[in-house]
């Protein structure tokens, strides 16, 4: 019989073993102190070790269990910032159409992105961006009729939130009464239009109400996320080709219209539960918006006292949501969710280490193009017809 091998330092009395007779042969080792045995080994399991995947990288048990941060955060950074374009307002003959789904794939997303039409509707949301910046929401603007017709529109929308109140069920998100409202719009949406339409753009219905009736969000899934945000802004895109919305409106339209879009889309987000469409999570900007973001920082560049790391300030949060965007975003986050702000929000915690309040809206330009207008699962819903044109 082989000798055992030496024993480990560790041993202080060595180990005896009963598999001692020369008349038995041996067969195996044992694995407990290494003496021959006559067990046989244990037979090799069809994939041998090397051949396994390695195991799981060790987290430690106090992590958070999240989901990793998205890697194209360098790639957004070196992309140039969007630039403001005046709207290529349409001429007679009109050739309104009803408009279609045409992005299936990230080749269409290129595509998309290559053409002017692309180009001019970015344009247009950084030209909103402008006409706000260092403004109050309260600061007073030019209010046209058309301006105010639509604001009148929307609180009619948020009255009938009122009457239409959520049912009891069981399930936590998506109550099925936010159908009930979601049809009525669908079915007074074109005498909406026709409120403020002259009589020569009135035919335009059929290409405009598709934009308006998917702004508010999906009546089968019950959900709202940033592609029916980006809606809204096409359908206000479609208003201004045709010349119903003018660049004097622009501060009215942010201040005016779109903030109370904002503030009808969480009276919707809360009484009906509307699931997150397509949300990142964790590593989102927010569950359900964008824009606001964008036009929010906006207004706060160049301010005095506010500086980005101010949102940690519930004063200042207490004291200013009403009159700026970005804060009223922030304010509604730490009310809707639990935990502390970092763990619940990582992103906007750190971009509230950004210097200044220019450096976060030209990186909330260049987010939003990435993340929102270039990405195949929201934008393979967006539609396509004679105002906005697939080139």
């Amino acid at each position: 019989m082989e000798p055992p091998p030496p024993q480990s330092p560790r041993d202080e009395h060595p180990r005896t073993h009963s598999h001692s007779s020369t008349s038995i042969p041996t067969t195996g080792t044992c694995c407990k102190c290494g003496g021959a045995t006559t067990h046989a080994p244990p037979s090799q399991s069809p994939t041998s070790w090397p051949d396994l995947s390695s195991p799981p990288a060790y987290r430690p048990i106090r992590a958070p269990a999240l989901n990793l941060p998205p890697n194209n955060t360098q790639a957004i950074i070196l992309t140039p910032v969007p630039q403001s374009q005046e709207v290529s307002t349409i001429t007679p003959p009109f050739h309104f159409q009803i408009p279609s789904k045409k992005i299936t794939s990230p080749d269409d997303i290129r595509k998309f992105h290559d053409s002017p039409t692309s180009k001019n509707f970015l344009g247009f949301i950084v030209a909103l961006s402008e006409s706000i910046r260092g403004r109050k929401i309260s600061d007073p603007c030019h209010e046209s009729a058309t301006v105010s017709n639509i604001v009148s529109i929307i609180e009619n929308l948020s009255l009938w939130v009122d009457q239409i109140p959520p049912v009891q069920q069981s399930s936590r998100y998506g109550n099925i009464s936010y159908r009930t409202w979601h049809e009525r719009l669908t079915e007074n949406a074109e005498s909406f239009m026709l409120q403020f339409l002259p009589e020569d753009l009135k035919p335009s219905t059929i290409e405009i109400v598709p934009y308006f009736t998917d702004s508010f969000g999906n009546s089968s899934r019950i959900d709202y996320g940033t592609g029916h945000e980006t809606n809204f802004a096409a359908w206000l895109y479609c208003l201004a080709r045709m010349g119903i919305i003018k660049e004097e409106d622009y501060q009215a339209v942010v201040a005016r219209v779109f903030v109370k879009y904002l503030d009808l889309m969480r009276k919707l987000q809360l009484v009906y539960c509307l699931e997150p469409a397509g949300s990142h999570g964790v590593w989102g900007l927010d569950d359900y918006h964008f824009l606001p973001f964008i036009f929010g920082s906006s207004q706060l560049i160049d301010h005095k006292y506010m500086k980005p790391k101010s949102i940690h300030n519930e004063d200042i949060l207490d004291n200013f949501s009403s009159e700026y965007m970005y804060l009223s975003c922030i304010g509604f986050i730490k009310k809707v969710k639990k935990g502390p702000f970092a763990e619940h929000s990582p992103l906007l915690d750190d971009i509230s280490a950004v210097p200044n309040w220019k450096k976060v809206n030209s990186g909330m330009l260049k987010m939003y193009k990435a993340e929102v207008l270039e990405k195949v699962p929201i934008m393979q819903h967006f539609l396509f017809g004679w105002l906005i044109k697939w080139e």
